[in-house]
C-alpha cells in the first residue's frame, strides 16, 4: 500500500505535480586548487636544488574579472557529479588524471559571483610536476604556475563569558615570472561551550578573481594540517626520491625547517627503501625511496 502525505497524495502523484520553478536554483561550480612542487635554482652544483610549492592559476579571458587570475574550474554538468566535474577540469587543464584529489569545502557566500547565484564545491589536487601539460579553457587567456607564500601577519583573541573568538590574519603571496599577486585572508575561529565554527574573510586582495584567495588559503591550511598525520606529501613526489628531497617538500609545505633525525623517524613507516641511488654529478649518491603502498593511515 502506498503511503499518503498530509494532502492525501502518493509519492508518484506528488512528483507529477511538483513544480521545480517554485524554488530558485543555484549554479554549481568546481574550483580546483592544484598544487605541485618544483625545483628552484641551486646556489652551488654541490647542493640539491631547493623546492618551491606552486599553484596553478588561469588568467581570465572574459567577464567577469577580465584579465584577473583565477583558479581553474567550471560549472558542473547535469550528467556528472561534482567529483566527476573536478576530475574532468583537472584533466582538461593539466593533461593528467589518476592523481590525488579531495573535496575541500563548499563556498556559498552571497554575491561571490557577480553573474548569478553560484555555489562552488572546491577541490584540492596534488600533482608530481614531472609530467604536466598546461592547457587553458575557452574563457582563459593564459595559464601559469605561481609560487606560494602563506604566512601569519597578526593574531587577536577576544574572550567572552562562555568562549572566545580568535582571529588569525595571513598574507598570501603568489608570484610567477611576470606577475605578483597578494591578499590578506582572516581566519576567524569562534569557540563556545556547546559549539565551534570557523569563518574565512578576505581583508584585501590584489589580482585574484572571485573569492579565490579564500579558497587557496583554505587549501594551504588543509594541506599543512594533513601533512602531520597522513602520507599526503608523498603524492607530490616522483616514483623514486631521496629522503632529503622528501624533507624539502615537507619543509616548503609547512614553511619551517625540520630536524633531520626527527623527520626520518616520522616518515619511516611511510616510505620503503629501494636498491636505486641518485646519480647527480657533484653529489654523494643517496639511496632512493618510494611511497609505502601499504595502509599506513
Amino acid at each position: 500500500m502506498d503511503l499518503l502525505d498530509k494532502d492525501g497524495l502518493t509519492e508518484r502523484e506528488f512528483l507529477e505535480q511538483y513544480r521545480v520553478g517554485d524554488y530558485e536554483r543555484p549554479s554549481v561550480a568546481t574550483d580546483m586548487v592544484i598544487f605541485t612542487v618544483t625545483k628552484a635554482e641551486a646556489d652551488s652544483y654541490r647542493r640539491l636544488p631547493e623546492k618551491e610549492i606552486r599553484v596553478l592559476l588561469i588568467r581570465r579571458g572574459g567577464h567577469p574579472f577580465l584579465g584577473k587570475w583565477a583558479l581553474p574550474g567550471g560549472f558542473v554538468l547535469p550528467t556528472e557529479t561534482t567529483d566527476q566535474a573536478a576530475a574532468r577540469e583537472l584533466r582538461e587543464e593539466t593533461g593528467v588524471e589518476d592523481v590525488y584529489l579531495e573535496q575541500l569545502y563548499t563556498f556559498s557566500d552571497i554575491g561571490r559571483d557577480p553573474r548569478t547565484w553560484v555555489i562552488s564545491c572546491s577541490y584540492m589536487a596534488l600533482i608530481n610536476s614531472d609530467k604536466l601539460e598546461l592547457k587553458s579553457g575557452d574563457d582563459a587567456a593564459d595559464a601559469a604556475w605561481f609560487k606560494v607564500s602563506y604566512r601569519l601577519l597578526r593574531e587577536q583573541k577576544e574572550l567572552f563569558e562562555d568562549g572566545y573568538v580568535k582571529t588569525l590574519e595571513y598574507e598570501l603571496k603568489l608570484s610567477s615570472e611576470t606577475e605578483e599577486l597578494s591578499a590578506v585572508v582572516a581566519r576567524k575561529m569562534t569557540a563556545k561551550t556547546t559549539s565551534a565554527s570557523t569563518e574565512y574573510e578576505i581583508v584585501s586582495n590584489e589580482g585574484l578573481a572571485f573569492d579565490h584567495a579564500k579558497i587557496i588559503a583554505c587549501a594551504i591550511e588543509r594541506l599543512r594540517g594533513k601533512v602531520n598525520y597522513t602520507d599526503i606529501a608523498l603524492h607530490l613526489m616522483p616514483k623514486l626520491f631521496s629522503l632529503t628531497e622528501l624533507q624539502q617538500v615537507y619543509e616548503v609545505i609547512m614553511d619551517k625547517e625540520l630536524l633531520k633525525a626527527a623527520f626520518r623517524r616520522k616518515v619511516s613507516e611511510l616510505v620503503t627503501e629501494t636498491d636505486h641511488y641518485t646519480e647527480n654529478a657533484g653529489h654523494r649518491p643517496s639511496r632512493l625511496y618510494r611511497r609505502n603502498l601499504e595502509d599506513t593511515q
